[in-house]
Parts: structure tokens; sequence; C-alpha cells
């Protein structure tokens, strides 16, 4: 039997997806988005019943990308649910037109909130689910943390949970123009 691997090496293995997701520390934007991208095909896979997805401002996440939107697709199902979580939309509303067109066709399973009083740098930037967690810790250097450690997901949740008890609702899944 080999030794235990430590936490840079650990990986969380999801043998009927196919894919695996680290547990480690990542560097890097493009580390970051390949992260992003690598979850939510796992939870299109694997059917995970609920993500959570903040950041100040969503700015450099790959959300316009037809990979990402596939997976949020197969994602959508029956007994889902998303949380946004962002101090606003702007950037989303402005770069993300594949994004927006989803949200508005899943806006049952999608709730979309707002902390608009808040520095976009206080705001953790993370996805959260109950299977896995990655977090962005420094947001101009784009360095993290990632896993599917218990307690990394319990401590991340407890602060997302903070932040959702100041926020109010946002991003509606439609615009009516006049």
């Amino acid at each position: 039997m080999s030794e235990p691997q430590n936490e840079e090496e650990q990986e969380s293995r999801h043998p009927a997806a196919g894919i695996t997701l680290p547990s480690r520390r990542f560097e890097g934007r493009e580390e970051f988005r390949q992260l992003l991208r690598d979850a939510l095909a796992c939870a299109a896979r694997e059917g995970w019943r609920e993500i959570i997805l903040s950041d100040g401002t969503f700015e450099d996440w790959p959300l316009g990308e037809r990979e990402v939107a596939e997976s949020l697709q197969a994602w959508s199902r029956t007994g889902r649910k998303m949380t946004l979580l962002a101090r606003r939309y702007d950037a989303v509303l402005r770069q993300y037109p594949r994004f927006v067109q989803w949200r508005g066709k899943w806006s049952h399973i999608i709730t979309a909130c707002a902390v608009s009083s808040a520095d976009p740098l206080d705001l953790p930037s993370a996805l959260w689910s109950p299977h896995w967690a990655m977090e962005r810790r420094d947001i101009q250097h784009c360095n993290g943390f990632c896993g599917s450690e218990p307690d990394r997901r319990v401590l991340l949740r407890e602060g997302l949970n903070e932040w959702l008890q100041k926020s109010s609702s946002s991003f509606p899944a439609t615009t009516l123009g006049l």
C-alpha cells in the first residue's frame, strides 16, 4: 500500500465521471479557469444537486465559453439548485451573453444575490458544492486552494452563508425593454 499523499498531491477521484478534481493549491488565471471548467463538467456528469458560484464581478471566469455552457446545460435538471453571489452583475451581462441566456432559461433553479456595498475583493471568489470546493484567496495573482476535504467545504460554506445573509436579490432572469 502506498504512503498517504500530502495535501499538494491529493486528488479527489470521481470514477463514475472519469474526472479527477484535485485537492491542492492552484496558481494562475488559466489554472483557475480550467479548474472551474473541470468542476462544472464533473457537476454535470455526477449530478451535483447544489452549486454556489461567488465572485465580486466574475470578470475572469470562463462563463462565456461553449464548454462551460454545455456543462451547465447538462447539469440543469429537476432537483438542482445554483446560487450566484456577486457585488454586481454588470460584467456578466456585458461579457457573457451565453451565460445570461442560460440563466434566463433556468431561472427557477438559480438564485442570484448581490452585496452592492461590498468591496469586490472582499467577496469570496469561489465555487462550492457538497462534493468539492475551490476558493481563490489572492484574486490579483489568482492563487488559492481546492479540494473535497470536509473541513475546507464547511469553512467555505459558512463564509458564503455570512455573505448571503447580507445580500439581496439581483440579476433578474429577464430584462424588460421599452
